[in-house]
């Protein structure tokens, strides 16, 4: 490689693809707004897959300190009914294809894994233009730029990288996400405890449901998913906790108490989190010199496949540059055709899954669904 290859963006996706091109001996600085590693906390739970994420893994030479992170039991999961009745129980025999891990604890795998000073800690970009001659130009907030060959937007759903490339927008998908954590569930919420069980728990009704997943030692975290426009979040005071949480639960008056005190027993202030949506089959024409991945790309509803698309677009064009390392147009190409169409894919299939977990016919749906398809799960 003659140029240099400028990241924005130290989430997953990103910091694959810097470890990938490291692998092959190509340097990549990666340009992160966050000042530090831990400033702030990394998320949930991700079910790491065996098709996607896992190759990405492997093609960072990861794979054992992966397997390291692995949380034994959690990909069982269960679907009660809003009356606390178990409906679905399937067990973790632990030969599924989707284990278990802490999303912190494997961004800290790959940060780990690449040469200091590879990751720009406090980096926020401001704006990104291109300069010609496949050359752009980045501004950070503290009024500092750079220019690069060759930029590669992993910067997620409002990446700063994309208008280079693409006049799309994310859209509100209609549906929100509200987040609170239980710790030490088994001694000081043990009802919770035992209605989520080993892994993950699914309580679902016609447009809502409360989600839960055992998380490192017996720490709970909740997911209520609602449908309703963003202006009705809007009139909820998310700084007031206690009325938050109570507005929050009166969409689910007459649930089991074991399943509302997710809700109510919190040791945590809920936290609102819109769920927004790129164009299924988002795409743009080759522009030379930058593309995107992960979310950038082709961001969906949560489906559980976005952190491993992210990974796997970054492993996938990190093998490109190796492969074509004086035809940088070439790697670009080669990465965004097969990219285009497996983010399309993920994206749909995630649509029909949203329709399983909280359309008319759920929870019996998801349970068909999820019967149909164990052989393979």
């Amino acid at each position: 490689m003659r140029v240099p290859v400028t990241i924005v963006g130290a989430g997953l996706g990103g910091l694959t693809l810097a470890r990938v091109l490291h692998v092959h001996g190509i340097p990549a600085t990666v340009y992160e707004a966050e000042a530090s590693p831990t400033a702030r906390a990394q998320g949930g739970m991700l079910d790491i897959h065996d098709y996607n994420g896992q190759p990405a893994l492997r093609a960072a030479g990861l794979i054992e300190e992966f397997r390291g992170l692995i949380l034994e039991g959690r990909q069982a999961m269960r679907i009660l009914d809003r009356d606390g009745t178990v409906l679905f129980d399937e067990p973790d025999d632990g030969t599924g294809g989707r284990p278990e891990v802490q999303r912190g604890e494997l961004r800290q795998i790959l940060l780990d894994s690449l040469p200091a000073g590879t990751v720009r800690w406090g980096h926020k970009v401001s704006g990104t233009r291109t300069l010609g001659d496949s050359r752009h130009e980045i501004t950070f907030a503290d009024g500092t730029s750079v220019t690069t060959g060759l930029l590669v937007g992993a910067d997620g759903a409002w990446s700063r990288v994309r208008p280079l490339l693409s006049a799309a927008t994310p859209a509100y998908t209609g549906m929100s996400s509200v987040e609170i954590h239980l710790f030490d569930s088994d001694t000081q919420h043990p009802a919770c405890a035992k209605a989520v069980g080993g892994g993950a728990l699914f309580a679902l009704a016609p447009g809502k449901g409360i989600l839960a997943h055992r998380e490192r030692g017996s720490t709970l975290h909740t997911y209520v998913i609602l449908t309703e426009p963003q202006d009705w979040f809007a009139g909820i005071d998310f700084t007031d906790s206690a009325t938050a949480t109570a507005r929050i639960t009166q969409e689910f008056d007459g649930w089991a108490p074991e399943l509302t005190a997710l809700i109510t027993e919190g040791d945590t202030a809920p936290v609102l989190r819109t769920l927004n949506a790129l164009p299924i089959g988002h795409r743009w024409d080759r522009v030379p010199g930058v593309t995107l991945l992960g979310d950038a790309a082709h961001l969906a509803a949560p489906n559980g496949e976005g952190a491993n698309l992210a990974m796997y677009d970054g492993a996938e064009l990190g093998k490109a540059l190796a492969a074509h390392p004086d035809d940088i147009e070439a790697a670009l190409t080669e990465y965004e055709q097969a990219m285009f169409p497996r983010g399309a894919e993920a994206a749909a299939e995630g649509t029909e899954l949203h329709e399983l977990l909280y359309g008319d016919d759920t929870p019996h749906s998801l349970i068909t669904a999820f019967a149909a398809d164990k052989p393979t799960r």
